[in-house]
C-alpha cells in the first residue's frame, strides 16, 4: 500500500506528528482521517455499483402503463374536409 516506505520511516513519521500536534490532538487526528477514508470507499462503492446498474440495465423491466383516454382526445373540434365531388354551394 506504502510502496517503499518501511517501518523505520514510518516510525519517523509518526514521531515527527507526534511533536507538531501533541499526544491529545493525535488520536483526534486518526479518527479523522479513519473516517474520511471510510467516507471515500462508502461513496466509491455506491458510485460504481451506480455505473453497473446503469450500463446493465433494470433488472426488472417496468411496466408499461395503458394510454390514457383523455390523453387521445384532440383539442380542436374535427373538421369534414371538402370534397372535390360534392358542389359548393354560394351564399347571396
Amino acid at each position: 500500500m506504502f510502496g517503499r516506505i518501511g517501518p523505520m520511516e514510518l516510525i519517523l513519521i509518526f514521531s515527527i506528528a507526534l511533536i507538531i500536534f501533541g499526544p491529545k490532538k493525535l488520536p483526534e487526528i486518526g479518527k479523522a482521517i479513519g473516517s474520511a477514508i471510510q467516507n471515500f470507499k462508502r461513496q466509491t462503492n455506491s458510485l460504481t455499483e451506480g455505473l453497473e446498474s446503469d450500463t446493465t440495465g433494470p433488472s426488472q423491466p417496468e411496466a408499461k402503463a395503458p394510454p390514457a383516454e383523455s390523453a387521445n382526445v384532440a383539442t380542436q373540434p374535427e373538421t369534414k374536409p371538402a370534397t372535390p365531388s360534392e358542389p359548393q354551394q354560394k351564399e347571396s
